[in-house]
């Protein structure tokens, strides 16, 4: 086995990192950092940086950026380059469920283990597995799929349902609607908005208001959902449309933009800085130590769980990339969002979901939550090695 400790010539969060030595593990870091998801990429990395921090102090890891900018075909070419000339033993990263389909033929063709920080898109864990992909955030169906049993025990019959439209969007609300159906609700309307051309939501929500729903259940993430949420409120729907939803519409990385129009939406989601542990407690204040006082999000949480899973695959003996990608798919922890392990049938996540609701505290807002959810798994035929 490879000797390990920090090590790159760059900064990871608050501490330097030494000279890089000969027998160091490559970590490929590909991520957003230009562009509309930029906070995301930063958000993940300082994650990740403090996961190495805590977790592998004494590991020699070089790290490797490139910035993906959320584009497929760019981002196939930078995984190319850091697979085939700087020749890194893993990757992680990616944001968009796009650029993720887009790589994973290649990942699956190198056999070079890749660690999903963020793309939700089922078939990853899904229909395409692969022994060498697995996922640290979150999938689709995953997040939304159980939140459908839920809203029916609140004892609501109806709802409409809103997205954006393109793939998940898609994925979140089939999710959602199988099982609220199945539970013996009705989806009485449904509506997918042009993907990042909406900037009206009116139109939209006069429907839902006119349908006979108890409640709308939506997922909008980024820009897209800090104007649905004013748009929502500004519409006047609280007090008689109930709104809720996958938990990125309120994520705690922007729901501070989205303001008191926040307040009473509940929805759901793999974390919440709320969390009520000594793991998560301690995750959070350290990460605020270190990000200017910022509270973690779901974004920074996949970052700090991949680098622990990475960081328990190098210890136990992995130091290539078939060991890796192998230790990686068998890994158990407890970590700030609870216990979690990685399925060897799909290599995705299973994790517990919390149900919770945005409310004031202070000048500011906070996420209370209301109920921890069991996850389901991916359907998968089996992605071992």
């Amino acid at each position: 086995m490879k000797k390990v400790a920090i090590a790159a010539a760059l900064t990871l969060g608050a501490f330097n990192v030494a000279n890089v030595s000969a027998e160091t593990v490559k970590v490929g870091m590909l991520l957003p950092y230009s562009g509309v998801y930029a906070a995301l990429g930063n958000e993940i990395e300082a994650g990740f940086n403090l996961g190495l921090q805590e977790f592998g102090p004494d590991l020699d890891i070089e790290i490797v950026k490139e910035d993906s900018e959320a584009d497929p075909g760019k981002s196939l070419a930078k995984a190319r380059k850091l697979v085939l000339q700087d020749k890194v033993d893993v990757m992680t990263g990616i944001v968009s469920s796009a650029v993720a389909g887009a790589l994973r033929d290649f990942v699956h063709g190198a056999k070079v283990p890749l660690m999903v920080t963020n793309a939700g898109n089922d078939s990853i864990t899904g229909s395409s597995c692969s022994p060498y992909i697995s996922r640290f955030s979150f999938s689709n169906s995953q997040v939304n799929g159980p939140m459908g049993q839920w809203v029916y025990d609140q004892g609501i019959t109806k709802v409409y349902t809103m997205a954006p439209d393109y793939t998940a969007g898609h994925e979140m609300i089939e999710a959602f609607t199988k099982t609220f159906e199945a539970a013996g609700g009705q989806v009485v309307g449904s509506e997918y908005t042009p993907f990042r051309k909406t900037k009206d939501f009116g139109p939209y929500l006069a429907k839902a208001k006119s349908s006979g729903a108890e409640a709308i259940y939506t997922f909008y993430a980024g820009g897209e959902a800090i104007s649905f949420v004013k748009q929502y409120d500004s519409f006047g729907l609280k007090s008689s449309l109930p709104l809720m939803g996958s938990g990125f519409l309120t994520s705690p990385l922007y729901v501070n933009a989205e303001g008191p129009a926040a307040i009473g939406v509940k929805t759901v989601l793999h974390y919440v800085p709320t969390i009520d542990s000594d793991m998560n407690n301690s995750f959070v204040q350290k990460f605020q130590q270190l990000n200017e006082g910022r509270s973690p999000s779901e974004y920074s949480v996949a970052g700090y769980d991949a680098a622990h899973a990475l960081a328990l695959a190098i210890k136990g003996g992995a130091d290539d990339r078939e060991s890796i990608a192998a230790a990686i798919s068998k890994v158990s922890f407890t970590g700030p969002r609870g216990e979690v392990h990685i399925d060897p049938a799909s290599n995705n996540i299973v994790q517990p979901l919390y149900v919770y609701e945005t409310v004031a505290e202070g000048d500011g807002l906070t996420q209370k939550v209301l109920a921890q959810l069991p996850t389901t798994k991916a359907p998968a035929d089996g992605c071992s090695l």
